[in-house]
C-alpha cells in the first residue's frame, strides 16, 4: 500500500481511546468508498472535501494529519459545546439554543428552536448531550447554528444607490482581524462599479424628480435620448464621479458611528447583539450621522447631475460657484427631507428583512439549513425596493430642493410648501416622479454589486 492510504488496522492501532476508535472506523467505514478495507487519495479527496477540506489539502493528508484533523474538529466541537451549555449541566436544551441564536442575532421561537434540537436529539431526550453533538457535526457539513446566524446578518453589501440601510453587526474577532475593513473595501468597490453601470438610469431619475411632466423628459426612452442629444454619451454618466467617491466615506462614518451608538445604548450591559429595534434606532442615528458629514456631496451631486455642458468645468468648480452665489448654507438645501428618509427607509427595510429571514428559518430549521445565495440576495433586494418605496417621497422633494438653484428664477420654497405645490400641480403621483428608473435598475444594480462583491471578498482574503 506504501503512502497511498491506510487501513482499519492502522486506525486502531493509532492509540486513541476505545470511544473514539468506535467513531472513527465509522467515520473510516464511510470515507471507504469502494469497501476494500484501505482508504486511497481519490477517496479522501471525495469524502473529505464534503466535510469542509479542500482537494488541495487531501492530496497531501497522511495518516496522521488525518487524526490530527478529527481531533482538531472535536476540539473545536468541545469549545462550541460548552458555550451553548450555559448551566454547565453538560445537556444543551431548548431554551439555551434559542438563546445563543438570539445571542448571534437571530430570532426563533422555543418550537423553531425544539426543531433544530430534535434533528441532533438521537435518544429523544429533548436535550443534547456532548456525544450526540459529537456525533452529529463530525459526520455532516459544519453548517451549524453559529453559521446560519453569521451567514443571515446583512452580510452581502447590496448597493442600489442609496446606503441608508442598517450596518451589518460584527463580533470583536471580525474586527480585531481586519475582516471588518475588507468587508467594508468590498462593499465600497462593489457600489462604485454598480452605480456606474446604472448612472443612466440614476440621472433620468433625478432629472425627471426636478422637472416632473412639465419636461420633455417623460419617459425612460425620451429622457435618455435628450441627455444624449444634450451633451453626447458621456452625458449619460454627468455626476456619476462624486456619486461614488462619496462612497467609502459614507460607509465608514455610519459604520463607525454605528459602534459608537451601540456602545452608548448599552451601557453597563454585556456585549451582545442588538434587539431588533435597538439596530434600527442604532442604524438611523449612524445614518444620519454619515448623512450629516456627507451631505454637501450630495448637493453636488445633484447640481453635477443637473448641469448643461459646459456649466460646470470640475467638481471644485461647482462648489465655487454654489459657495459664491448662495452661501455655505446651500450645501444644506434638502437636508430635512434627507434626514426624515432614513426613518422610513431604514425602518421599512430592517424589518422586511428580518420578517423574511424568520419566514424563511421557520420553514428550515434542522440545524443545517443554508438560505443559500439567491435567498439572502432576494430578501436584501426586497426589503430594501420597500424600503425605497416608503421614503421615496422624501427623496424626490430632497432632490427639487438640493436643484433649485439651478432653475433660475425658481422661487426657494420650504419642505411642506414644496409637498403640497407638488399634490396640487400633479397630485399624489407626483411624489414618485422617477420611479420607474429607479426600479428599472434595480437588478443589474444588484446583480453588479454581487458578482464584485464576491470577487472582491476573494481577492481580499474575506471567507465565507
Amino acid at each position: 500500500m506504501g503512502q497511498r492510504g491506510w487501513t482499519r488496522a492502522r486506525c486502531q492501532d493509532s492509540g486513541v481511546e476505545p470511544e473514539r476508535e468506535r467513531l472513527w472506523a465509522e467515520l473510516f467505514d464511510q470515507l471507504d468508498l469502494n469497501k476494500d478495507g484501505r482508504i486511497d487519495v481519490n477517496e479522501l479527496r471525495v469524502g473529505l472535501a464534503g466535510r469542509g477540506m479542500s482537494s488541495s489539502s487531501v492530496e497531501e493528508l497522511d495518516f496522521g494529519e488525518f487524526t490530527e484533523f478529527l481531533r482538531s474538529q472535536e476540539k473545536r466541537l468541545k469549545l462550541m459545546f460548552r458555550s451553548l451549555d450555559c448551566n454547565n449541566d453538560g445537556k444543551i436544551d431548548v431554551e439555551e439554543i434559542q438563546q445563543s441564536l438570539h445571542n448571534l442575532g437571530v430570532e426563533v421561537s422555543l418550537e423553531q428552536a425544539a426543531k433544530i434540537l430534535e434533528s441532533m436529539d438521537k435518544d429523544r431526550s429533548m436535550t443534547i448531550d456532548w456525544s450526540e453533538w459529537r456525533d452529529h457535526f463530525l459526520f455532516n457539513p459544519l453548517h451549524n447554528m453559529e453559521e446560519i446566524a453569521q451567514y443571515w446578518k446583512h452580510s452581502v453589501m447590496l448597493d442600489i444607490g442609496e446606503l441608508l440601510t442598517v450596518p451589518d453587526e460584527f463580533s470583536e474577532k471580525e474586527k480585531q482581524s481586519g475582516f471588518v475593513w475588507r468587508q467594508l473595501m468590498a462593499g465600497a468597490v462593489a457600489g462604485s462599479v454598480s452605480r456606474t453601470g446604472t448612472a443612466p438610469l440614476d440621472r433620468l431619475k433625478v432629472f425627471l424628480q426636478v422637472h416632473g411632466r412639465t419636461s420633455d423628459k417623460g419617459s425612460v426612452w425620451r429622457g435618455l435620448r435628450a441627455m444624449v442629444k444634450e451633451g453626447g454619451l458621456t452625458a449619460l454618466w454627468r455626476g456619476n464621479g462624486i456619486n461614488v467617491l462619496k462612497i467609502a466615506p459614507e460607509t465608514a462614518i455610519k459604520f463607525l458611528a454605528y459602534e459608537q451608538i451601540k456602545k452608548l445604548m448599552r451601557g453597563s450591559k454585556e456585549v451582545g447583539t442588538l434587539k431588533v429595534h435597538e439596530r434600527f434606532v442604532a442604524g438611523s442615528l449612524a445614518g444620519a450621522t454619515a448623512q450629516t458629514v456627507i451631505y454637501p456631496m450630495e448637493v453636488l451631486k445633484t447640481r453635477l447631475t443637473l448641469r448643461k455642458t459646459g456649466q460646470y468645468s470640475s467638481v471644485a468648480d461647482c462648489a465655487k460657484q454654489i459657495l459664491a452665489k448662495e452661501g455655505a448654507l446651500a450645501f444644506y438645501k434638502g437636508y430635512l427631507p434627507n434626514l426624515l428618509g432614513i426613518i422610513p427607509y431604514a425602518g421599512i427595510d430592517l424589518a422586511v428583512y428580518e420578517t423574511l429571514k424568520n419566514a424563511w428559518l421557520q420553514k428550515h430549521t434542522d440545524g443545517r439549513a443554508d438560505p443559500g445565495v439567491m435567498v439572502l440576495v432576494g430578501c436584501g433586494t426586497v426589503s430594501s425596493t420597500c424600503g425605497q418605496l416608503a421614503s421615496y417621497p422624501l427623496a424626490l422633494i430632497r432632490t427639487r430642493m438640493q436643484a433649485q438653484a439651478s432653475i433660475k428664477g425658481g422661487p426657494q420654497v420650504t419642505m411642506l410648501t414644496l409637498f403640497r405645490s407638488i399634490v396640487a400641480q400633479e397630485g399624489l403621483v407626483g411624489l414618485y416622479r422617477g420611479i420607474a428608473p429607479n426600479f428599472l435598475k434595480v437588478i443589474p444594480a444588484v446583480s453588479i454589486s454581487y458578482v464584485v462583491y464576491e470577487h472582491m471578498r476573494k481577492v481580499l482574503g474575506v471567507g465565507t
